[in-house]
């Protein structure tokens, strides 16, 4: 099975960027779907965006289309997600999972990493 580790959160003034990165051991990376969710305190875990198998396809959540960036490199086996012209609204925490499918619901994503923290002040 797949391990996931995020890293790149933190904190940052409204209209900065961050570049998040998710890491995958064990398992094929290329095999899977990737998927970036996002939770705030006391919400449900929402879509942001995923990719497919060979990065040739992506998809966003409304509310990041054309403020982030979802990318792969299967050679190092790693996700990523380019955060540009950050607001408020997008403070929660981040996390990467990985699906069999493409979908944009959590319950279709069997593996996850822990999280990681973004802070957007404004």
């Amino acid at each position: 099975q797949v391990q996931l580790v995020e890293s790149g959160g933190g904190l940052v003034q409204a209209g900065g960027s961050l570049r998040l990165s998710c890491a995958a051991s064990r398992g094929t990376f290329s095999r899977y779907i990737m998927g970036w969710f996002r939770q705030a305190p006391g919400k449900e875990r929402d879509f942001v965006a995923h990719i497919s198998w060979k990065g040739t396809s992506t998809y966003y959540a409304d509310s990041v289309k054309g403020r982030f960036t979802i990318s792969r490199d299967n050679a190092k086996n790693t996700v990523y997600l380019q955060m540009n012209s950050l607001k408020p609204e997008d403070t929660a925490v981040y996390y990467c999972g990985a699906g069999g499918s493409i979908s944009t619901a959590a319950t279709d994503y069997g593996y996850w990493g822990q999280g990681t923290q973004v802070t957007v002040s404004s």
